[in-house]
């Protein structure tokens, strides 16, 4: 983890599923105790995220609007990108 005033940076690797998410959201929700500007998720390792991944992402999304940082994705696969077409997610999360 990254951390700076403005940027917080979590580079994720593996799965991130039904036994993984709710570290995810144990980390960010330390991380928005103290929010910073922007919470970057670096997606460029993960190699599967299921339907639990997806709603602790926009979740974690929504909490993090609420202390007044942005969270995004970024590095995030073509096949995930497909994902968050599909399901209409990706206009409700920032990916650059």
């Amino acid at each position: 983890m990254l951390r700076d005033p403005d940027e917080t940076v979590l580079k994720l690797a593996g799965e991130i599923d039904m036994l993984t998410a709710g570290r995810l959201s144990n980390v960010v929700n330390d991380i928005l105790a103290d929010p910073p500007v922007r919470i970057v998720l670096d997606m460029a390792g993960v190699t599967f995220c299921d339907s639990q991944g997806l709603g602790t992402i926009v979740v974690l999304t929504k909490k993090a609007s609420h202390t007044r940082s942005v969270l995004m994705l970024t590095n995030v696969g073509e096949f995930l990108l497909r994902v968050l077409d599909i399901t209409g997610l990706r206009s409700a999360l920032t990916v650059r």
